[in-house]
């Protein structure tokens, strides 16, 4: 609540203050609000599609990249393969590392010509594999540097886990590429981080009798992640199902990044389960994205992570020159606005001056201002106005009395339709006396006709009275026939609640009284008259529905005609009923066309009719409830 009270106080000592000042001044900050909204928002959308395309860009592009490292290391793979597959697919490789005696001489100068050369040739051919070995479970003769025995790497856990595959391609990386022969013991080795592909051989199955390795250096099975090319903008990595990190050590964003690493493996791990990846990544208030691509081949991550910092000063050099423009725009159309201002505004403040003079009661002279415009006509108004404040005041004198006279007229009109009413109670109660209750029945409805025809206080009324109105229509009618006229309704409760127009039911009963039993020698006994209300989809629907004799289909489509035209008819039509009247078809139309004035052209009458049957007329209107009386 106070705080409620302090706005509404500093936003009325806001107004005060900006009412106070001058007209130059309001129409300088206007021209700067009103042009600094659109440079405002144009500027926003102009920004936010310049961080998007430069963002877009640098995905595009280093995804480009990633892909064609990712073809590069397919490339890779299947090189590894086809080796790996010749030398499983020899057979006289596997007869020899199947030995369980070591071999004779001849046997081993026949292998060494042949076969092995055979294994030589497949490496010479690939040169980007590192090597080729064959490990044998007995004890053969070593062939270095291609043939061993299997016990030089039994405990290393990537040879376990090829056993357990029984054939099928293991992928196993590694941060060094050990020296089997162990010439260089003591030495502390090189960091020579190498792919394998490992398959176990069987002959026969399930009778385990030697390895194939086929490695790679990593430096050559993706080169991009190990590149020795300067670049302080991105760098990539290369992550193993065991979510080991492979990259270059020199110019790297992990050492000062240090939480980096285990948020790439959280993210990738994640990916795994969900499939989800969130490339923006955070961390010393610096950015970066994280572009990743899987080698399901090898069921490993190739991961490019982009620093933004060359991209986000581009994106800020843009976003200054762009508040440059916008203020360097701002201030010279301030300028341009502040002098053209002052020139046209010099006619205003002359005839404000005289104004104020004509206000403290000086005598007016009159004002020249050369020139027309707005300004011009306004003092030529001026001028005129101060010629004729006599005669505006003579004017008002002379409205107040006819407004006076007026009133005079409305309560001479209430009082004689009071002395109808009080006359018309005179003769009921003379009735009564006379014991005339016919006569008396047919005063009390004609009195309540004559108060609804003179109680126009509005357009609208309650379906209740122009029901009611009805209803004494048909009681003072009934004086007339021997046979009453019988009115039947079919209207629920609430329904009596909805909005009509006033009198719009009771033309269309009129009709029917007028019209409907017409042209018969004799009158008929069985006279009824309907209003059924129903209502659908927010409309209402009324339909007055008589047994009289129907209209033939020549005077129906007549009947439309006249009711639908745009031009006043020649002939009318009848209401429900038989024959064709002017002055029913004129209260048709009218009423059809009040309707659809007050409702919507969507609103009005249709009739329809059986000839020697019926005639109804359906009135549909919106469903609108009136809360008060009428």
């Amino acid at each position: 609540m106070e705080l409620g009270k302090r706005t509404a106080a500093l936003w009325y000592s806001f107004t005060y203050w900006w009412g106070r000042r001058s007209l130059q001044s309001r129409l300088i900050a206007a021209y700067i609000f009103i042009i600094l909204g659109p440079c405002l928002m144009v500027s926003f959308y102009s920004y936010r599609a310049i961080n998007n395309t430069y963002v877009k860009d640098t995905v595009d592009k280093n995804s480009y990249l990633l892909q064609m490292e990712k073809l590069h290391i397919h490339n890779q793979i299947e090189a590894m393969e086809r080796a790996a597959q010749m030398a499983y697919d020899d057979k006289e490789v596997k007869a020899y590392l199947a030995h369980e005696n070591e071999p004779d001489l001849g046997e081993l100068v026949d292998f060494n010509e042949n076969v092995y050369v055979n294994m030589t040739r497949i490496q010479f051919n690939n040169p980007n594999i590192e090597h080729l070995r064959l490990y044998s479970n007995s004890d053969v003769h070593e062939i270095w540097p291609i043939i061993f025995r299997e016990e030089r790497v039994s405990s290393q856990p990537w040879f376990q886990k090829a056993l357990k595959m029984k054939g099928r391609e293991v992928w196993s990386f590694q941060n060094n590429d050990p020296d089997l022969m162990q010439r260089y013991s003591g030495q502390t080795p090189k960091l020579t981080p190498k792919v394998s592909l490992l398959r176990e051989m069987s002959i026969p199955a399930d009778n385990h009798i030697g390895m194939v390795q086929v490695d790679m250096l990593l430096e050559r099975f993706t080169p991009k992640t190990y590149t020795t090319v300067q670049d302080n903008q991105s760098q990539m990595f290369l992550i193993d199902e065991e979510m080991q990190l492979f990259t270059r050590s020199d110019h790297s964003f992990l050492p000062d990044n240090m939480e980096m690493a285990a948020a790439i493996t959280d993210r990738l791990q994640s990916y795994r389960k969900t499939g989800k990846w969130d490339i923006h990544y955070t961390e010393n208030g610096k950015s970066y994205l994280l572009i990743n691509t899987p080698l399901d081949r090898i069921d490993s991550y190739l991961l490019n992570v982009v620093s933004m910092d060359g991209v986000l000063k581009d994106i800020s050099h843009t976003r200054n020159l762009i508040i440059g423009a916008n203020i360097g725009f701002i201030i010279l159309v301030t300028t341009i606005a502040y002098v053209l201002n002052a020139f046209i505004l010099k006619n205003l403040r002359r005839l404000t001056e005289t104004m104020k003079k004509v206000r403290r009661g000086e005598s007016y002279s009159g004002i020249t201002i050369r020139g027309g415009g707005e300004i011009g006509e306004l003092a030529h108004h001026f001028s005129k106005l101060m010629n004729t404040i006599n005669t505006l005041v003579a004017q008002a004198v002379q409205k107040q009395a006819l407004s006076k006279e007026a009133e005079l007229r409305t309560l001479h009109n209430q009082i004689d339709a009071h002395f109808l009413y009080n006359t018309l109670e005179n003769i009921k109660m003379l009735a009564e006396i006379e014991n005339q209750r016919t006569i008396s029945d047919a005063l009390t409805s004609l009195g309540g006709m004559m108060r609804y025809n003179f109680k126009w206080s509005g357009e609208y009324v309650k379906l209740r009275d122009e029901i009611r109105h009805i209803e004494n229509y048909i009681e003072v009618m009934n004086i007339r026939f021997e046979h009453p006229i019988v009115l039947k309704m079919n209207i629920e409760a609430t329904h009596l609640e909805l909005e009509v127009l006033k009198m719009s039911l009771q033309p269309i009963v009129e009709n029917s009284v007028k019209h409907a039993w017409a042209g018969g020698s004799e009158e008929r006994e069985d006279r009824v008259i309907t209003i059924d209300v129903s209502e659908g989809d927010g409309e209402m629907f009324i339909a007055v529905r008589d047994n009289g004799n129907g209209l033939a289909p020549e005077r129906l489509s007549a009947l439309h005609e006249a009711l639908y035209g745009k031009e006043e008819p020649n002939t009318a039509f009848s209401g429900p009923g038989a024959s064709v009247g002017r002055s029913g078809g004129i209260g048709l139309r009218n009423v059809h066309q009040r309707l659809q004035l007050f409702y919507g052209e969507e609103y009005g009458l249709e009739v329809q009719s059986e000839e020697g049957s019926w005639t109804t007329v359906f009135m549909t209107l919106p469903k609108v409830l009136l809360t008060g009386d009428k």
